[in-house]
């Protein structure tokens, strides 16, 4: 399994960024797969999930209305589309994939149950 991410970097407040995620070794049938991020010194935190299975969708209340996940399965890629950024948004930004076909909303957007990560790609928001 191998995530790649891409599509981060430097953008105003209210401004808008597509983050992307190529993931191979797997297909989004039997995996759930989602975006976190992380400052220094918090814990990582979900953002945005989604198990492709089940349906189920994971936003973070923060995110909520200006976020929004895709997947494009025939190439195996998932999206972030980041509107409306603030700076608060500002971390590094993981794609993760978890094996799974069947998902609680809340479970979906907890990275403990993440087996697979990327390398990250850093957002910042200017004010």
């Amino acid at each position: 399994v191998q995530l790649v991410e891409s599509g981060g970097g430097l953008v105003q407040a209210g401004g808008s960024l597509r983050l992307s995620c190529s993931a191979s070794g797997f297909t989004f049938d039997d995996y759930a797969i989602g975006w976190f991020r992380q400052t220094p010194g918090k814990e990582r935190e979900g953002v945005s999930c989604i198990s492709d299975s089940d349906g189920t969708t994971y936003y973070a209340d923060s995110v909520a209305g200006r976020f929004i996940i895709s997947t494009d399965n025939a190439e195996n890629i998932v999206y972030l589309q980041m509107n409306s950024l603030k700076p608060e948004d500002t971390a590094v930004y993981y794609c993760a994939a978890a094996y799974g076909r069947s998902w609680f909303r809340d479970i979906l957007g907890s990275p403990a149950f993440y087996d697979y990560w990327g390398q990250g790609t850093q957002v910042t928001v200017s004010s």
